[in-house]
């Protein structure tokens, strides 16, 4: 059975496990995910015992915005509704807020935030400049 918890605390072999799982570069640098968790604010997370199985977390400024960012499941463990759930569970933090955001890194997950009400718009991409280390 899948047990859901708000928790910002994990360690960096949790981290690693589940976002080198997806293939994220990410997870190649958890000790700056174990920082990036504490700093986010809101995270929830999907254990499957002891074994970190998805994650979500969003960042905001509490009256205008949130942005959803790293919303990922095991592969092991994807189909079984999780990312549904931590969808749900975030969501419900922000029916307050003019908007929600979420940059999609992969085309293929589109139709899953427009069933959340989400929509694309023509005139808007999201530019991102990465470091390298």
């Amino acid at each position: 059975m899948i047990e859901y918890k708000q928790t910002k605390e994990f360690t960096s072999e949790e981290l690693e496990r589940l976002f080198l799982s997806v293939n994220w570069e990410s997870g190649r640098y958890p000790e700056k995910l174990v920082s990036a968790m504490r700093n986010s604010t809101k995270v929830i997370s999907a254990w499957d015992g002891d074994k970190l199985v998805g994650l979500i977390r969003a960042l905001d400024d509490g009256n205008t915005v949130a942005f959803l960012h790293y919303l990922l499941v095991d592969p092991e463990y994807q189909g079984y509704h999780i990312g549904d759930n931590l969808m749900k569970q975030i969501m419900s933090f922000y029916d307050d807020l003019l908007y929600v955001k979420v940059i999609p890194s992969d085309i293929k997950t589109i139709p899953f935030y427009e069933r959340y009400g989400f929509k694309q718009y023509d005139n808007y991409s999201a530019m991102v400049k990465k470091n390298h280390f």
